[in-house]
């Protein structure tokens, strides 16, 4: 028996310049690659996932403070997974190991059942699918209850962005948010839902307005934005380029109101400021604490949300 790499099974689709590979653990993004240049920070197959990279995060996105909430009524006590702030982050599947059940030269879909527990007594089918085309590589997530009645639910992706060679502080970022989430120092608490360019001239939240591209510098960011300026569509559109120009951008539609931008300091130096990790969100940080923008799933119903990663 052969034994598969730690980042489980790895299934590579191709189309034109456009090449990425799936892990099956966490259904994770593992590569992303355009006439073979890196759009996502890659890691190895046979390594354990950095710092989430790439993963699929469900059945909520970042944290829920003290891993507590109440849903209908009920208290609930989720696993504490991140043990120094003491929080429980990024929901349940980002280290389960899904099943391919379809796949093509350009596309595949995995899938992988959140199994109902003591602080989630719900149970849900997720599904993920990769596709690769013209306009980048689109992945959808689509949850459906199968259990008996409502669930909260949230879903977000985890890459971290390289617009090309250099690190974080090189790249300009265009970031179409005109709020922020302020957070406390030590735990990331959420605090306030703050704008960007206030209270006044010279606020201290300017470092977070990015709705005009700039150099991202020194500036260190872990913090959740909304107010997203949309086309006519209803997409948002998130850019990083490199001083040479060479680029990368993430879209979305409007069942993803949040996202959570992160600049990956990190003690570590093969690990500091590598990349910038962009995670469209359908709720915000301990969303399931507060109810805000917590999608209600119903028995028997599906919640779909997807995303695009394209180069420039």
């Amino acid at each position: 028996m052969t034994n598969s790499p730690l980042s489980g099974e790895q299934t590579t689709i191709t189309h034109g310049p456009y090449s990425a590979t799936i892990a099956a653990v966490g259904a994770a993004l593992r590569v992303l690659t355009h006439d073979g240049r890196d759009l996502v920070v890659p890691f190895e197959a046979d390594e354990i996932r950095p710092v989430f990279r790439g993963a699929i995060l469900v059945p909520w996105p970042n944290r829920v403070v003290d891993g507590t909430y109440t849903f209908d009524g009920v208290d609930y006590q989720l696993p504490l997974t991140e043990p120094a702030r003491g929080h429980a982050l990024h929901g349940f599947l980002a280290w389960a190991r899904y099943t391919v059940i379809d796949r093509s030269d350009s596309s595949v879909t995995l899938t992988a059942d959140v199994v109902a527990n003591d602080g989630y007594p719900w149970p849900l089918t997720i599904e993920v699918t990769y596709a690769l085309g013209d306009d980048g590589l689109t992945t959808t997530v689509a949850a459906t209850n199968t259990g008996s009645s409502d669930a909260p639910y949230g879903t977000a992706p985890h890459p971290y962005l390289r617009a090309g060679e250099g690190h974080v502080d090189d790249w300009t970022l265009e970031l179409p948010a005109s709020q922020v989430v302020t957070v406390t120092e030590e735990r990331l608490l959420p605090v306030a839902v703050e704008p960007v360019d206030g209270p006044g001239a010279g606020s201290p939240l300017g470092v977070f307005d990015f709705r005009a591209p700039r150099v991202i510098g020194e500036t260190f960011i872990d913090h959740a934005f909304t107010g997203l300026t949309r086309d006519d569509s209803g997409v948002a559109r998130v850019v990083l380029r490199a001083p040479g120009n060479s680029g990368v951008s993430m879209t979305w539609g409007t069942e993803l109101p949040w996202v959570q931008v992160h600049t990956a300091d990190r003690p570590e130096a093969a690990l500091n400021r590598v990349g910038l990790a962009v995670e469209p969100m359908t709720c915000p940080p301990d969303a399931f604490s507060t109810g805000d923008d917590v999608v209600r799933l119903a028995p028997g119903a599906m919640h779909r949300a997807a995303w695009t990663i394209a180069a420039l």
